[in-house]
């Protein structure tokens, strides 16, 4: 059961950077762009409907609401093209990840932190 689960996550990832690429590409109808940029930009946002901490509800979004907004836009989208978008999500998925990239991010945070902290320390010295 952990197994399929997991098979699950996978697959539900794949999917969603397939919207991704669905919402991109000019050959998706207008109508399923919209709803795949909405549903993908859903599902990698850190904001939630219903904030985890909240028990039980707090996990409901992404146990009901991600899947079936990827549920519903993939049939708004022609199979050979949701196909293609898969293949190329597999890729990508499958590409190993730039530790320059995770570095750059950390500097980034790290120098908004610095900012932020020196920006308290002069409003506390004034």
């Amino acid at each position: 059961m952990l197994e399929a689960a997991k098979r699950w996550a996978r697959l539900l990832k794949r999917d969603v950077v397939a919207l991704y690429l669905a919402a991109r590409s000019r050959s998706t109808p207008w109508y399923a762009r919209v709803a795949a940029a909405c549903v993908a930009a859903y599902a990698l946002s850190p904001i939630d409907l219903i904030p985890d901490f909240v028990p039980i509800l707090g996990y409901l979004d992404d146990l009901l609401i991600v899947p079936l907004g990827i549920w519903l836009v993939i049939r708004m989208i022609p199979p050979e093209l949701m196909a293609d978008f898969r293949a190329k999500a597999a890729e990508i998925n499958a590409k190993p990840r730039s530790l320059a990239g995770l570095a750059f991010v950390v500097t980034v945070w790290l120098a908004a932190l610095a900012l932020a902290g020196w920006w308290v320390m002069r409003g506390i010295g004034e």
